[in-house]
């Protein structure tokens, strides 16, 4: 078969023209750091890249899901502590009014500090963590104790199962992050009365100078507390499995990350380096293409 001059300057083109391709891919690889900027250049690639992300998208939203059930356990498990100790002091006064050598003014001064104390109690029943009251559950609007008048209203009286919040913390666990505040505030005495109820009963009887029946008052002290503190091992619990959960999170995202990188990202260094023998190839290839390729007629008759 006869090579004509026209042949070999159309397989030249086409020869350097691929030249061309092969130094922008290259090129594109140094720059952005992927095996691939679109799907066409590896489908194979570009498939396996969608799955690995997906899963690490997956696995970066139980993470969140985890930084958000932390968020109620954390605050959950603190003011339950923090009432807990409320009823300590309480039961330190309710001793101290026991004492025969009290008179009224004792009893009274003893009544004003145990009032103080039931407010602090309720403020901690009406904690708030971003915007949500988080000892009513799902009914995370509504403020467990409402006071109107000197009236108070036990919202968190109402609270079932039902209302229990759950976060999903992978992808076959559910956690319930919040508190039972029937539970957090001690129950309910055999009367009906929680310890809300309780407390002002102690305050106006301390306030009045009538106090009697003290042995009954401790022990029912006694028993909300300690309802209060099963309630906070119970946290303390949850607690912990979310630790457990959170660090099994992190291996996956680990993990994950490392799948999807060694899928897509190029290894730098050998990219480089072939960009640099694509250069020197594509220049030698210029080179010889200019000396058989003649421009013109005369140079061709040459």
């Amino acid at each position: 078969m006869r090579i004509t001059q026209g042949m070999i300057a159309k397989n030249s083109l086409r020869y350097i023209s691929s030249s061309y391709g092969k130094l922008d891919q290259l090129q594109s690889q140094i720059a952005s750091g992927k095996k691939i900027t679109k799907a066409s250049d590896d489908p194979i690639v570009a498939m396996k890249s969608l799955k690995y992300n997906t899963q690490l998208s997956q696995v970066k939203q139980y993470q969140s899901n985890a930084s958000q059930a932390f968020t109620w356990l954390e605050n959950t498990e603190t003011n339950i502590t923090e009432a807990t100790d409320v009823m300590g002091k309480i039961r330190e006064l309710a001793v101290k009014a026991e004492n025969s050598t009290n008179g009224d003014a004792e009893l009274q001064a003893i009544g004003v500090e145990v009032g103080q104390l039931k407010e602090q109690l309720i403020q901690i029943a009406n904690t708030q963590v971003n915007g949500r009251y988080i000892f009513n559950g799902t009914n995370s609007d509504v403020a467990p104790i409402v006071e109107s008048g000197g009236v108070y209203t036990y919202n968190f009286e109402s609270y079932t199962s039902t209302s229990d919040v759950n976060v999903n913390v992978s992808s076959n666990a559910t956690l319930k992050v919040n508190s039972n505040p029937i539970s957090a505030f001690g129950g309910q005495l055999g009367n009906g009365q929680n310890v809300f109820e309780m407390i002002d009963s102690l305050e106006t009887a301390l306030k009045s100078g009538s106090l009697g029946g003290m042995t009954t008052i401790l022990s029912d002290i006694d028993q909300f507390t300690n309802t209060m503190s099963a309630e906070r091992s119970d946290v303390g619990a949850r607690y912990n499995r979310l630790e457990l959960i959170n660090t099994r999170l992190n291996v996956q995202e680990e993990t994950a990350t490392k799948v999807l990188s060694d899928n897509e990202d190029v290894e730098l260094e050998k990219v480089i380096s072939d960009f640099v023998t694509q250069q020197s190839v594509h220049r030698a290839s210029l080179s010889v293409n200019a000396k058989i390729v003649q421009p013109t007629l005369i140079d061709f008759l040459r």
